[in-house]
């Protein structure tokens, strides 16, 4: 009698030979795809099938780069991490007097923020499943590390030229900054309709941003 063996439904393929030359730009494109997806069914409903459909190629082919959804997942949460923290470090802060350095760091993550609301939207997702893709990424923990550093180090210049007061923790001003800048992005359809103010209005956002800074700046003051 012979045997045949089925081949397992998700076989891993190889790239077919128009993508060989570009490797990359299809990891990129699947991972654009992915952001798509995870953003509007999140990690529990999103469908390799709907990204597949997304990018025009077929669910082996994700496979190939990414194995599993659940590792797409992770990649999708580092590039969105990445791309924030390789920016942060392009601010030269240290090249900044050290008011000026804490006013385009809150600046930065304000619009960061506002302009990219599918990374709050995938931060909200990650904490609804608590954390427990964030925790399979060293990637990211290293990233975020970076600007603890760069913080601390204008935190440590202001408090040695006599402008901060002293004893200021990098990781507490981190979560200041970011807790306003986030909250008016992830809470802003509810916060909206039940206060009537229209988030998105350029007034709004530059009354808003000038009142973090203010803010900051004088809990740093000596």
């Amino acid at each position: 009698m012979t045997l045949i063996q089925e081949l397992p439904e998700e076989l891993p393929e190889a790239p077919r030979k128009s993508r060989k030359n570009n490797p990359e730009k299809t990891r990129e494109n699947i991972l654009q795809a992915a952001i798509a997806e995870f953003v509007q069914q999140g990690l529990s409903g999103a469908r390799v099938d709907a990204i597949a459909e997304r990018t025009h190629t077929s669910k082996r082919m994700i496979y190939y780069y990414f194995n599993s959804k659940e590792q797409l997942y992770v990649e999708v949460l580092e590039k969105l991490y990445g791309d924030i923290r390789r920016t942060e470090a392009q601010l030269h802060l240290a090249e900044l007097e050290p008011f000026e350095a804490i006013r385009r760091l809150v600046e930065f993550t304000f619009d960061h923020h506002d302009r990219n609301s599918d990374f709050v939207r995938i931060v909200c997702i990650e904490n609804i499943h608590n954390g427990a893709n964030v925790k399979q990424s060293p990637t990211i923990r290293s990233l975020s590390h970076n600007v603890l550093n760069l913080l601390d180090e204008t935190l440590r210049r202001g408090e040695a030229a006599g402008l901060f007061r002293p004893g200021l923790q990098a990781i507490d001003m981190h979560l200041l900054i970011s807790s306003f800048c986030f909250y008016r992005v992830s809470n802003r359809h509810t916060f909206s309709e039940i206060f009537q103010i229209d988030l998105p209005d350029e007034q709004v956002k530059t009354r808003h941003k000038a009142m973090i800074c203010e803010s900051v700046q004088a809990y740093l003051r000596k």
